[in-house]
């Protein structure tokens, strides 16, 4: 089985803010040890995680290996403040307090940095995100910051612009990378960088009642498309379902999301040859986003 390679124990998978009430306290053990259950049952052994502001994934992280888990996270996100990301972590003003959050996430044991380039989809209007993303030279000193401190850095960044600013700037790993463009995925493809699209944040929303379902097809067909596109060109491509999001549950997630997988690389590559892509993408993963 293949790892999860983009996660967040603490979300549940159907209410957001019912997950920040259970843990908002103290994380609970409980359901920490019923999500790696879930994970051990489907025979997954790596998980990264997307990190949290409420200690989940650093307590999650101690107890993993009890489940033969190979658990990385990096405690917690860090987006600019005013812009999306505080879900999942801390905020800063300016490149001193960013330089303060991630000496801070290294300080506590974090494994790798995680920063927040961009908003998210408006899955109500396809093409469309929620806000505009930070500027070429943010992205490019945040990640230098974190790169000179030693650490990978996994970027939650959409559209063409940004993900291409990102990647040009040594970003390790673009998490969702919606809305790419051609010259986008041949930088992509051109670079070290990993990219894990998340795409079951899209599909398994259909039918859910909760936007537009043409909406949605019109997402998750133009995803698919530059996810082939990428395949195609030899970018290094991973699975990762953004586990504890809306409708993609812990361990089924990353089920769901190798099952789309084979269905868009039908036309490119064998069973073989897709299972052997994906294994090595998640194997620079595992090299790469890790502190000793």
């Amino acid at each position: 089985m293949f790892g999860e390679c983009h996660a967040h124990l603490f979300m549940n998978g159907y209410n957001y803010h019912e997950a920040v009430e259970l843990h908002r306290d103290r994380p609970k053990e409980d359901d920490i040890r019923e999500k790696l259950r879930l994970y051990q049952e489907q025979g997954v052994t790596f998980v990264r995680d997307g990190g949290d502001a409420l200690g989940v994934s650093a307590l999650a992280k101690k107890i993993a290996p009890e489940y033969g888990i190979d658990y990385r996270t990096p405690l917690f996100a860090i987006h600019k403040n005013g812009h999306y990301g505080g879900i999942v972590g801390y905020g800063f003003d300016n490149m001193k307090e960013y330089h303060s959050l991630v000496k801070r996430a290294i300080r506590e044991g974090a494994d790798f940095i995680k920063v927040m380039f961009s908003g998210i989809l408006d899955f109500g209007q396809a093409g469309a995100l929620t806000e505009e993303p930070l500027d070429a030279e943010e992205i490019r000193e945040m990640i230098h910051i974190a790169h000179e401190e030693g650490m990978a850095v996994m970027a939650h960044v959409n559209g063409a612009e940004a993900v291409r600013n990102a990647v040009e700037a040594g970003v390790d790993s673009v998490e969702h990378g919606n809305f790419m463009d051609e010259d986008c995925l041949q930088a992509l493809a051109g670079s070290r960088a990993v990219w894990v699209p998340t795409y079951v944040t899209i599909t398994n929303l259909i039918g859910s009642g909760r936007f537009d379902d043409a909406s949605l097809r019109r997402l998750a067909e133009q995803q698919g498309e530059r996810i082939r596109r990428g395949l195609a060109l030899g970018v290094k491509i991973a699975l990762g379902s953004d586990a504890g999001a809306y409708r993609v549950p812990h361990a089924q997630g990353i089920i769901d999301e190798y099952r789309e997988f084979q269905r868009l690389a039908a036309p490119l590559l064998t069973k073989e040859e897709l299972d052997a892509r994906l294994a090595a993408a998640e194997h620079k993963i595992q090299k790469r986003f890790f502190r000793v």
